[in-house]
């Protein structure tokens, strides 16, 4: 690993260094993907990696390729101490909202986590059902703190991987490429065709009656 990125992944580190410094041993870190998007769930991703962690690249998933968020999720998941993602589909989003579903997301991915963290770090959410387990909220998490953006790529890959699945079954929509979100090209679609089941009613009722 290169001097400079070692850095940059001790700078990430920084705030998980304190809590380790005081004996806090379980960090979990998480992010969601699809707040955004017109089609498709909301995926929580939960991470805790070891204290020793350093996989080079690691980032806020929208700043790395495809390509390579998907090697880094491989890296991460045989690295985690427990990892876990909480899925909550388009019709749940419809009807709590999309900030009460990533919530209701957040509760489902801590659930399924193997070992109970410490503490958490999330990405800029509050008033949270974490089991009694304290948390820190990090405005821009996934670009400041490394567990945070791990959780990021494990969120953003598994809902990827979601939306190709289902651009299978709906290929007219071109999920596989947009993976859901409001592109000019996939609002023309909905416009031409109407919405199909993976749709968020809630977010497409502007521009579809």
């Amino acid at each position: 690993m290169k001097e400079k990125e070692r850095e940059r992944l001790e700078k990430l580190k920084e705030e998980e260094k304190k809590l380790y410094d005081n004996n806090i041993k379980y960090i979990c870190g998480i992010d969601e993907a699809g707040r955004g998007p017109l089609a498709g769930p909301v995926v929580v991703g939960a991470v805790i990696l070891p204290e020793n962690s350093f996989i080079e690249g690691i980032n806020d998933s929208k700043k790395i390729s495809e390509k390579k968020r998907e090697k880094l999720y491989e890296q991460i998941v045989n690295e985690a101490i427990a990892y876990s993602v909480g899925i909550v589909d388009q019709k749940k989003i419809d009807e709590i909202n999309i900030l009460n579903a990533t919530k209701l997301g957040v509760k489902i991915a801590i659930d399924g986590l193997k070992q109970k963290p410490d503490i958490i770090m999330i990405d800029a959410l509050n008033n949270l059902d974490t089991a009694g387990i304290p948390y820190i909220s990090v405005i821009k998490g996934d670009a400041k703190n490394y567990c945070i953006s791990a959780a990021s790529i494990i969120a953003k890959v598994t809902r990827d991987r979601i939306m190709k699945q289902w651009d299978e079954i709906f290929p007219i929509y071109g999920f596989a490429k947009h993976k859901g979100y409001g592109t000019a090209e996939h609002i023309k679609q909905i416009k031409e065709h109407g919405p199909c089941m993976l749709h968020r009613k809630t977010f497409i009722k502007n521009f579809y009656k």
